[in-house]
């Protein structure tokens, strides 16, 4: 029996032309998924991926909240992390603060600035305890 000639039994086909059918199929997908790509218009906008965890342990914070803000501190969205301490929120290309509450630790400020077709990762380390810089922190940004 000779590979070459082998046949599928139930459809007569020899197993040169599968390999051509595959071959041939798996050339155009790569070619049109090229094209996609190259000629699908830039993007805008810019990925936030905002990561909360316990500064001590390193433990993700799924009840903190997330504010995402303008620079003028307009608010633009509301997040909550997910079980591993992150979320994400698609954003026009610019400048951002993001403030991060929890009800047991004082809040966190951050500025971020975001690029289109980007993702932004943001770590906040949530410190909890009422030293002068957490008390210095709460007056001036809220």
């Amino acid at each position: 029996m000779n590979i070459k000639t082998l046949r599928f039994a139930r459809f007569n086909i020899s197993l040169s032309r599968v390999q051509t059918f595959v071959g041939l199929t798996a050339g155009i997908l790569s070619i049109t998924g090229a094209l996609v790509a190259f000629l699908k218009a830039p993007s805008d906008k810019g990925r936030l991926v905002t990561i909360v965890q316990d500064a001590k342990t390193e433990k993700a914070l799924p009840d903190a909240t997330i504010e995402i803000l303008t620079p003028a501190d307009v608010l633009v969205t509301t997040l909550t992390p997910n079980s591993s301490g992150e979320a994400r929120y698609t954003l026009s290309e610019g400048h951002y603060r993001v403030r991060v509450n929890h009800p047991q630790y004082p809040s966190e400020i951050r500025e971020v600035r975001l690029i289109s077709g980007e993702n932004t990762e943001l770590h906040v380390q949530m410190r909890s305890g009422n030293s002068l810089g957490n008390a210095v922190r709460r007056v001036f940004h809220r």
